[in-house]
């Protein structure tokens, strides 16, 4: 049987150890042993933390492990890369999994490639206010290496970014910031497939936050509302900025705005799948296409396969913060509980929920919001 690495075991990366088993691997899951689920779904689990690559390795090498991959986890990114390196398998650079993982570093990348985005600053303390002129406010603070919301502030003032800069930092690994401008608009992601430089867009998904300051999202639909006449040049700046960010193998996840100039710009790209079930199940419910085992095949060298395994629908997930959400899931089970689709909750509904990962559940629905 082949053997096959997966990186992390919350219940976010349970999907993928299921796929790869029922596509006929085993499966060596690698995270720290905290409970999840996917250290019971895992055919071997190895209790070794995501960020030690030579200790992972050293595993994958003794049990003949073939590919390495996760989903949804930019802190995964590097030690997926870094075992397929050693494997000899297709994947990124060192260099895009820099720059896929750092919002300052792909700022840069974004700006040379002329790709559109906002003007932006780095910040490793408060800047001076004349640091800022030329800065259209209201501003947008956010850590320059973390994901799921953590460390956002929208700032419509000196003092309130002054307050967000050390906040900000403090939840980022270097402990630096950017500082960038914020694009009004509604907030959309795209899911694609690279192999050898190709891209596939697969999907485009409308998502729903809780706005300023934090934009936690509270959910996501597929297909989006973009209109179809505007879906080319979108998927052609996707296209740009994943060649701006060297991402020539496996998936992808582009977070963007639709300003009021009609054009789409890039908020950040991430060198993996969309988490918050969007690559897992969205895609594959609105499109019928099995985005996972094309993340395992393009891991495995193969080409993706791009062909329908389902009628697609519409396709929803709605996250759970408060007692009412908790109360709209039941209602929905009730309602038409073969519209459900899967659905997950904590038992914590109204606790407090300071980003992605402190939310309380969810639920994915088929059919139309």
């Amino acid at each position: 049987m082949k053997k096959i690495a997966i990186i992390g075991a919350n219940a976010f990366q349970d999907p993928l150890i299921r796929k790869a088993k029922d596509m006929g691997f085993e499966t060596h899951v690698f995270a720290w042993e905290a409970g999840d689920v996917g250290e019971r779904t895992a055919d071997v689990f190895h209790p070794i933390s995501i960020t030690e690559k030579e200790a992972i390795w050293d595993v994958c090498r003794r049990e003949g492990v073939t590919a390495c991959c996760s989903i949804g986890s930019d802190l995964a990114v590097h030690t997926v890369n870094y075992v397929q390196r050693r494997l000899g398998n297709p994947c990124n650079s060192e260099r895009t999994d820099l720059i896929a993982t750092n919002k300052y570093a792909m700022r840069q990348a974004l700006r040379e490639a002329g790709v559109d985005c906002p003007a932006f600053l780095r910040v490793d303390a408060v800047p001076a206010p004349e640091a800022l002129a030329g800065m259209t406010w209201p501003l947008i603070v956010k850590p320059t290496d973390r994901s799921g919301s953590r460390g956002i502030f929208k700032v419509e003032s000196y003092d309130a970014l002054a307050a967000a800069v050390p906040q900000a930092m403090a939840q980022s690994f270097e402990k630096r910031a950017i500082v960038e401008e914020f694009i009004d608009g509604p907030e959309y992601s795209c899911e694609s497939i690279s192999f050898a430089g190709e891209h596939h867009i697969l999907a485009l998904t409308k998502k729903y936050t809780t706005g300023a300051p934090h934009f936690i999202e509270t959910g996501h639909t597929e297909p989006s509302d973009i209109p179809a006449d505007r879906v080319p040049a979108v998927s052609g700046q996707i296209a740009a900025a994943l060649d701006a960010l060297l991402i020539r193998y496996g998936a992808s996840h582009a977070e963007f705005r639709i300003a009021p100039d009609g054009r789409a710009h890039i908020i950040e790209v991430g060198a993996r799948m969309g988490g918050d079930c969007i690559g897992s199940d969205l895609v594959y419910l609105s499109t019928g296409m099995d985005y996972m085992a094309m993340v395992i095949d393009t891991a495995c060298g193969k080409a993706p396969d791009l062909t329908a395994k389902r009628p697609p629908c519409r396709a929803e997930i709605r996250f759970i913060f408060t007692e009412e959400d908790l109360a709209a899931m039941e209602q929905a089970k009730r309602a038409a509980p073969d519209r459900i689709w899967r659905w997950d909750y904590d038992g914590r509904a109204g606790g407090s929920v300071t980003d992605s990962a402190s939310r309380h559940g969810y639920w994915i629905t088929l059919g139309g919001r």
